[in-house]
């Protein structure tokens, strides 16, 4: 992947959304990843960041925001944080976000990452992901950094009626990201995007 940059990257993956595209142009993924790893920010590979997390690589990071198709409106809830650089994609393309970290360390890191690139509108928060954040609730779209075998129910709550979900969802094969939409009062499942591998999500309702 050296030299070609992310965007190049993303736009091969299919991605054509012109905000989506340029707000990955704009955030620099070495002002959110441990200084160590600077150097290899540019390339499209997860890092470490500490507690047996990676950020997840770029292009998945993309592919799972452009499914949620957001338009600028938006309140966003997403569950983990990491070091703040999804987070801050998601706050060039929604008008609030809300992000819940399990780590106090990882979200003082991403809270610092944010300040330094200027992101203003997004509140960080930490606790069990699982639980979403009832008080802030409904959110128009939700992105879940972690797997699990279904949704939490909390989640599929706190989303509002027409709204979009994104998360991994465990199988006997791979994590498989999958969209899923709020209608007449429940979670539907819209269509899987594509298989990966995250880490598992912890909590009371994973």
């Amino acid at each position: 992947m050296e030299g070609r940059s992310l965007v190049e990257v993303v736009r091969e993956k299919g991605v054509t959304d012109p905000r989506l595209l340029a707000a990955v142009a704009a955030t620099a993924r070495e002002g959110f990843v441990p200084p160590p790893y600077a150097a290899g920010a540019g390339l499209d590979e997860p890092i470490p960041i500490g507690h047996g997390q990676p950020t997840t690589q770029p292009s998945l990071v993309v592919e799972m925001i452009d499914a949620l198709r957001l338009s600028g409106g938006e309140t966003v809830l997403e569950i983990g944080t990491g070091y703040g650089y999804q987070t801050a994609l998601l706050a060039r393309l929604a008008r609030l976000v809300y992000s819940v970290e399990r780590y106090a360390d990882l979200a003082d890191h991403a809270r610092a990452n944010l300040s330094a690139a200027g992101v203003t509108n997004v509140e960080v928060v930490v606790g069990d992901g699982t639980e979403g954040l009832p008080d802030h609730a409904p959110f128009d779209a939700i992105i879940v950094s972690a797997a699990a075998s279904r949704v939490p129910d909390p989640l599929a709550e706190q989303l509002a009626e027409g709204g979009r979900l994104v998360m991994p969802i465990t199988t006997a094969v791979a994590d498989m990201v999958t969209l899923y939409g709020k209608q007449g009062g429940r979670l539907v499942r819209r269509r899987s995007l594509l298989p990966a591998n995250f880490v598992r999500l912890v909590g009371a309702y994973a």
